[in-house]
C-alpha cells in the first residue's frame, strides 16, 4: 500500500477514534455527575470534531504551512496531498459524530 494511502487511512481512523472516544468518556462523566449522558455525548461529539481533525493531521499550523509554501511555489502535488489528508481526517471525524448521533438516537 502506498505511503499516501496509509497516511490517509490512519488520519481517518485517528479522527474517528477521537470523536468516538471523547463522546464515550464524556458520557461516562455525565453519568458520574448525574447529567443526561445521551445529550452530553451528542454535544461532545459535535464540539470535538474540529479538534479531532487537527490532531489527526498533526497540528493546526503545519498542514496549512505545507499547503501555502507548495502552492505558492508552484508545486501542486504536496499541496493536493495535504488537502486530501485534511479531507480524510474530516470524513473520519464526521463519521464518528454521525455514529454517535445514530447510537444516541439524535435527530440533529
Amino acid at each position: 500500500m502506498s505511503a499516501f494511502l496509509s497516511k490517509a487511512i490512519l488520519d481517518f481512523f485517528i479522527a474517528f477514534g477521537i470523536v468516538i472516544g471523547g463522546a464515550m468518556v464524556g458520557g461516562v462523566g455525565a453519568v458520574i455527575s448525574l447529567q443526561p449522558p445521551t445529550q452530553t455525548m451528542l454535544d461532545v461529539a459535535d464540539r470535538i470534531k474540529i479538534w479531532a481533525l487537527a490532531a489527526a493531521v498533526g497540528g493546526t499550523i503545519d498542514p496549512m504551512r505545507v499547503i501555502e509554501s507548495n502552492f505558492l511555489g508552484g508545486n501542486m502535488s504536496p499541496a493536493i496531498k495535504q488537502i486530501l489528508f485534511l479531507v480524510s481526517a474530516f470524513l473520519g471525524a464526521h463519521m464518528g459524530s454521525e455514529l454517535v448521533k445514530w447510537v444516541c438516537g439524535g435527530k440533529e
